[in-house]
């Protein structure tokens, strides 16, 4: 006879109660044939949430218009997919997007993106993004102005390995921004 205890994700996991029988070796591989396939799942989820995102094929839509020679709109296009957004890309530039969705020029940067109905404006790392999505707040979007070195797009060897600190901002309907998240070499809050 078995008992069920609840593992760490709450599914119901068998457990051996110490009573043997004839058919002891059974109950064992019975019991590794129910557990070990809930604790792979149980592993897969919470220590990959991006392969699991992709692999259940519910990757987050984003939309990017760029200037078709900017190699570093490329890379930060990349970043996202890396991260398990699927993303459509517009050569269009950005200048005439940016305007109409309302953006402040001296927030621009050279890439803008449209995410679950926030603008994303330059190289704005993926786990803010989802941050963003996560928390759904009243605004409208996140703002990495310029090119800061070392943000996502901007970063690795071509830039020497070189971490310039830069601030991710939220933006309000109004155009007013507050810091979001912050990135300096010595006391960042997150990792691009």
């Amino acid at each position: 006879m078995n008992r069920y205890t609840t593992a760490a994700h709450g599914a119901a996991l068998p457990q051996a109660t110490g009573t043997t029988t004839s058919a002891g070796p059974s109950s064992r591989r019975q019991w590794l044939a129910t557990t070990l396939p809930l604790l792979g799942t149980a592993l897969a989820t919470a220590t990959l949430p991006g392969l699991a995102r992709a692999a259940t094929g519910t990757a987050t839509p984003v939309e990017v218009w760029k200037d078709p020679s900017c190699g570093c709109c490329k890379d930060w296009v990349d970043h996202m997919q890396a991260s398990g957004f699927k993303v459509t890309v517009h050569e269009t530039g950005n200048n005439a997007v940016r305007a109409r969705l309302g953006l402040p020029p001296k927030l621009g940067s050279c890439h803008t993106a449209l995410v679950g109905g926030y603008l994303i404006e330059g190289h704005v790392p993926a786990s803010d993004v989802r941050t963003l999505l996560r928390q759904k707040p009243p605004a409208l979007g996140l703002a990495v102005p310029g090119m800061p070195i070392g943000s996502p797009g901007m970063d690795g060897a071509a830039y020497g390995n070189r971490r310039d600190p830069y601030d991710v901002l939220l933006v309000a309907r109004d155009g007013t921004t507050r810091v979001f998240n912050s990135y300096h070499a010595t006391t960042a809050k997150g990792t691009p």
